[in-house]
């Protein structure tokens, strides 16, 4: 897979280097070329003083992209990132298809590639939606709800109910409708001062009793909305993980804060077309 980032820093460098050798060696150079011929030709040809004061090629192409590159890069790796939905792990909060904005700095600033904090801005909250990079594949980036924050205590039931410091999260049944392995049902769900839409499927279980987890310092549980189909904290076993941290997310593997849906496109060939109802805020 390619490490977008990484080639999109390494155009930029390249970009750059080649408009600061042309500023500080090759300009120059031109210039006195463009000089001496004028001193010394007795008769100046416009084709000869265009061919001396032209920029090669590459340091011409370098100068043309290394704005555009640098201010691409900016706002990318430290203001908003854009990402499509692949999977319905997160229903009916988003879509398959759905185009989200992922706020970059709201959990503090990171270096593009290296990702490591810089400047601490905000840490994630109860029941924000989150992008961030999937501990068993770094290099594949996943968004799922934050449930548990460093030091809480979670238990996960046989009736599929969630208990955060032994106190059970509030939901309420808001409607059912068709799923695959027979009906849906749709809850209200409310984590701290967050209320949003869960779905259940009746009849599916993938837990085998009751877990309970302690999510240690620098870490987070992560949870789908589309609780019965989503590859989340509560199913990672993930080799070389102490068993502590197995389903855990650490803070150095986080992305940014999903915070709006601009478009959506199911399916992006030319028999659909992208539509806009779907475009808001993420709660």
């Amino acid at each position: 897979m390619i490490d977008f980032p990484l080639v999109l820093v390494i155009a930029v460098l390249l970009c750059g280097a080649a408009a600061l050798l042309d500023l500080l060696v090759l300009a120059p150079r031109r210039r006195l070329a463009v000089a001496r011929y004028q001193a010394t030709a007795t008769r100046i040809e416009p084709a000869t003083l265009e061919a001396l004061k032209k920029e090669p090629a590459l340091v011409e192409y370098g100068k043309s992209f290394f704005p555009v590159l640098a201010i691409v890069l900016v706002l990318r790796s430290f203001l908003v990132e854009p990402f499509q939905i692949p999977s319905g792990s997160m229903k009916p909060t988003l879509e398959v298809g759905d185009f989200i904005l992922v706020n970059k700095f709201a959990y503090g600033i990171r270096l593009p590639v290296l990702d490591s904090k810089i400047i601490s801005i905000g840490e994630p909250q109860r029941g924000d939606v989150m992008v961030f990079r999937y501990p068993g594949d770094p290099s594949v980036n996943y968004i799922k709800r934050v449930i548990g924050l460093p030091g809480d205590v979670l238990r996960y039931t046989s009736d599929k109910r969630l208990y955060i410091n032994g106190q059970l999260v509030e939901e309420t049944l808001v409607g059912e409708e068709p799923g695959s392995l027979g009906s849906v049902q749709l809850y209200r769900e409310k984590l701290g001062e967050v209320e949003h839409e869960i779905r259940k499927e009746t009849g599916s279980y993938r837990l085998e009793g009751d877990r309970q987890w302690t999510v240690p310092e620098g870490h987070y549980f992560m949870m789908g909305d589309n609780r019965d189909n989503s590859n989340d904290s509560r199913y990672w076993d993930l080799p070389g993980i102490p068993a502590s941290l197995q389903g855990m997310v650490p803070d150095q593997n986080i992305v940014g804060k999903a915070f709006a849906i601009w478009m959506s496109w199911p399916d992006p060939k030319f028999s659909h077309l992208p539509g806009f109802s779907r475009v808001g805020v993420i709660q």
